[in-house]
């Protein structure tokens, strides 16, 4: 018995105290802004459990227990059982598909007695504690055979299936973000490239269709160009070395520099002919150097390519056949192709008036005509950064920013200095969840991102969302202080 309490207080004396001051100041500064959020002149007390300030400084004394919890059990119950820990929330996700009631189309919160928990929220510390036990396996490298990557995308892409079910894509998606995590362990940055490509290929071709350039819609001329752009560069820093990829470059600048003098003289060039006709022989070219050379980089550039152009194709199908009508106006709205001030961009748009409202100081703490007026919809949840944006402006609303910057630094740093493989991959899993819906969410509320309801961590109002993170960063806090346990 005596052992085992020398082992809790060897624990608490090891933890990292900066990382839990940084965690109690943000979620204090979240309390407040809730309170300021959803303030009411006829209830302005807030510790009240009726208003929304109050429930959450019960979440944040809950979370505060949780946390002490967390930080006294062995670090070896994480270790060993990560995998039962996986498989129990991969269940629970199962399990909350059927039973949960549907609320506003989605089927994400299992509703117990007074309170309502979204299972989504802690499969995060479950998949990172997975991805991280499966890394620290015995002779586990990543980039040792295809079999290792299909473990670890089974890992990431399960919840994301089952948490696509309950029709909540908001929460899916932040476990992309693990991707960055698969990235520090050695993946290649190549797979990094194909999703930004992706992503502006989508962009592009959905934002500038409506027009023509040389024939064509000008965004599948704007993709095609980029295409273009891509296989130059590719070859021309991932190839050079390779005998022929000058001719391929040669080929793009003279067919460009033809079709231009072409259109200066007045003849009309068929826009998509070129287009396609251009890459086609860049690529044949490609391939015949493939079969002389048998250079694995020129493969890479050509698949690169030629999915590029295939996903160019695939776009307008997707965005509207895959997805929801209000998913496609959200992407529209985002992209500024239509306003909806009424609809899907009225949140966006009253965000924005509220921020723009704040200027430099703000106009001082309850004194957010926008936030009091409850102009914002959601403002204590997915839309809290505005409230902070109008009372403290640019000031306050960088100083959160800053905040959120110095616990990333101190995530990596503690990442950094893990001696094992499980705990540098959990430490990254954690610091990759936090980026993710930090940038998602600001994002959201300033019109540069779609609002797909990610909250912002420990501001937004709810105790799953507060209960996930406090799970993710104590544990991490555990693992660390276990570091200097071993070494005495």
């Amino acid at each position: 018995m005596r052992q085992q309490d020398d082992k809790s207080s060897s624990s608490l004396r090891y933890v990292d105290w900066f990382t839990v001051v940084l965690y109690l100041l943000l979620v204090m500064a979240g309390m407040v802004s809730i309170y300021a959020a959803s303030y009411d002149f006829d209830h302005a007390n807030m510790l009240s459990f009726t208003e929304f300030s109050g429930k959450q400084f019960r979440w944040i004394g809950l979370s505060l227990v949780l946390g002490l919890v967390l930080l006294l059990i062995d670090v070896r119950v994480y270790e060993n059982y990560a995998y039962v820990i996986y498989g129990g929330l991969l269940l629970l996700l199962l399990v909350t598909i059927f039973i949960a009631p549907d609320i506003k189309g989605s089927r994400s919160w299992l509703v117990i007695g007074p309170m309502s928990l979204q299972p989504a929220e802690f499969g995060k510390f479950a998949t990172a504690l997975c991805l991280a036990k499966l890394f620290s396996s015995y002779n586990f490298v990543l980039n040792a055979s295809k079999a290792n990557y299909y473990r670890a995308l089974l890992i990431i892409f399960l919840p994301i299936i089952l948490i696509l079910a309950q029709k909540e894509t908001g929460s899916a998606l932040v476990y992309l973000s693990l991707f960055f995590v698969l990235y520090r362990e050695g993946m290649s940055g190549l797979v990094l490239l194909a999703a930004l490509c992706a992503v502006v290929i989508f962009v592009v071709e959905v934002k500038f269709t409506g027009s023509l350039i040389v024939g064509i819609p000008s965004g599948q001329a704007a993709v095609f160009i980029l295409i273009m752009v891509l296989i130059v560069a590719m070859l021309a820093i991932y190839c050079k070395h390779i005998e022929g990829a000058r001719n391929v470059l040669l080929w793009f600048v003279g067919t460009g520099a033809i079709v231009t003098a072409l259109e200066m003289a007045g003849v009309a060039v068929p826009g998509l002919f070129y287009f396609i006709g251009v890459i086609a022989v860049a690529l044949a070219y490609c391939i015949l150097l493939m079969f002389k050379t048998k250079a694995r980089n020129l493969i890479i550039t050509v698949g690169t390519a030629v999915a590029s152009v295939i996903f160019m194709f695939s776009v307008d199908y997707a965005f509207t056949s895959i997805l929801q009508p209000h998913q496609q106006m959200r992407i529209k709205v985002a992209l500024g192709i239509e306003d909806d001030l009424r609809g899907a961009g009225y949140n966006v748009n009253q965000s924005k008036i509220a921020i723009g409202s704040g200027g430099l100081y703000g106009k001082g703490f309850l004194n957010g005509t926008q936030t009091k007026l409850k102009y914002v919809p959601e403002q204590h949840t997915d839309f809290i950064y505005c409230t902070i944006g109008e009372e403290e402006g640019f000031i306050g609303a960088a100083a959160v920013l800053l905040g959120f910057l110095v616990l990333i630094l101190r995530i990596l740093a503690l990442a950094e200095r893990q001696p094992t493989v499980f705990g540098r991959v959990y430490a990254y899993c954690v610091a990759s969840y936090l980026i993710f819906h930090i940038s998602i969410n600001i994002g959201m509320v300033i019109g540069l991102c779609p609002v797909i309801g990610i909250p912002l961590p420990f501001f937004s109002y709810g105790g799953s969302s507060l209960w996930g993170f406090t799970f993710l960063l104590f544990i991490l806090l555990r693992i660390d202080a276990s570091r200097r346990e071993r070494s005495f």
